[in-house]
């Protein structure tokens, strides 16, 4: 029997080891996954009330994330190639170009970012050196998207799944309950990660919408030379840089006001400068710290500390990458939830305050009956003849 079960258990470490050199793989991917699974989760759970099916609500929880981020990327993704054409056009770009790089000498203008446009400029030639730049590097063109698009379909399928099977994970991992230890744990790692990773959620959202309608109130209320350029898509940036703490905003509106002051530097109107001024003073007290001050302690979990959380999100992009950013939290919240719930009994330390207070009780109800009662002689009653009592039989 004892063979029976080592064989299983290496045939079990053995599966563990390759399972987990597949997630090492995809770690991002799932924690990413992970991320979105409790970010969504509440959202998931709130559309149960229109009597959806959960695979169902899964789809519909996907497409509210997936359609305005679609919708971000397109619209970003618009405004760049404008303000590239218009930067191209100002600056004549294309002849400084075709002097210093030896593909581009062949190019004389920026084809039309239209379908006729691209066209044209393909019949013509003029896309000749792209095409021949794209052929040279198409090793590295195509690993590059096609790991974008594993990742992208990985996140998607296993998100998906999470929020269909979730309940059903979750019962399993309970089947391996030690005297309540574990169930206590994984049911307040749960919890506390809903917590965190909703509020995270939430924060975003809120700091997306103050930003946008804090821009949008200063666009209306200064000269158009000093304007936000594009104060929703600034907003809704600035919204996702907040998952990360202390830098993460300045990193959209401190690029946004050094390129308000361009044009004022430029044009001589040095007393607009004024304006940039007050506009960064609003987006310092107004986007950044008092959301920051407010929103944060309120979204950050019920039991993770707020400090703490900050260091995860900036520390985990510095020593993990761009997954840290998720990763690092995650990891934190597990390990301050162990060490508030199963290390203490696993220590005995919720023994020995049971017992202590027990102790106590004990004393003090001793106390208490030795001031309360008058003291009775131990040995009172010692020579009462063992057949007194009561005559079980009083009608006799």
């Amino acid at each position: 029997m004892n063979e029976k079960r080592l064989v299983v258990a290496l045939f079990g470490l053995a599966v563990a080891v390759v399972i987990g050199a597949l997630a090492y793989r995809f770690i991002a991917a799932f924690t990413v996954s992970v991320f979105l699974y409790y970010s969504t989760r509440r959202y998931h759970r709130f559309l149960a009330r229109f009597r959806l099916p959960p695979r169902v609500r899964a789809g519909v929880v996907l497409a509210s994330l997936a359609i305005p981020l679609i919708l971000l990327i397109s619209y970003a993704g618009v405004l760049l190639v404008v303000e590239a054409r218009q930067f191209v056009a100002d600056t004549a770009l294309v002849s400084a170009a075709a002097s210093n790089i030896a593909w581009f000498a062949a190019i004389e203008r920026i084809p039309e970012f239209t379908v006729q446009g691209i066209y044209g400029a393909y019949r013509s030639g003029d896309l000749e050196p792209f095409v021949e730049f794209a052929t040279e590097n198409a090793a590295f063109l195509t690993t590059v998207v096609s790991e974008f698009l594993l990742n992208l379909f990985v996140v998607t399928i296993v998100t998906y799944y999470l929020l269909v099977d979730g309940d059903r994970i979750s019962d399993w991992l309970l089947r391996f309950d030690d005297d309540a230890i574990v169930r206590e744990y994984l049911e307040a790692v749960d919890r506390e990660l809903e917590a965190v990773l909703f509020g995270n959620l939430l924060n975003v959202v809120a700091i997306s919408l103050i930003a946008i309608a804090t821009f949008s109130v200063y666009n209306a209320l200064v000269p158009a030379g000093v304007r936000v350029p594009y104060p929703a898509l600034a907003g809704a940036l600035t919204g996702i840089a907040s998952l990360v703490p202390i830098v993460g905003m300045k990193i959209v509106y401190l690029p946004v006001t050094a390129a308000m002051a361009v044009p004022p530097l430029l044009g001589g109107s040095l007393a607009e400068l004024g304006y940039v001024l007050g506009f960064l003073v609003v987006a310092v007290v107004v986007v950044d710290t008092v959301p920051d001050l407010v929103l944060r302690p309120l979204l950050s979990g019920d039991e993770t500390h707020v400090g703490l959380l900050m260091l995860a999100y900036t520390l985990g992009p510095v020593v993990l990458g761009f997954y840290g950013l998720f990763f690092a939290p995650i990891v934190l919240v597990i390990g301050l939830t162990f060490a508030n719930t199963a290390l203490p009994r696993l220590l005995g330390a919720d023994d020995a305050q049971t017992t202590l207070s027990a102790s106590d009780d004990a004393e003090g109800d001793r106390e208490r009956d030795d001031d309360s009662g008058p003291r009775v002689d131990e040995g009172a009653g010692a020579d009462v003849d063992e057949g007194a009592g009561v005559d079980p039989d009083p009608t006799r």
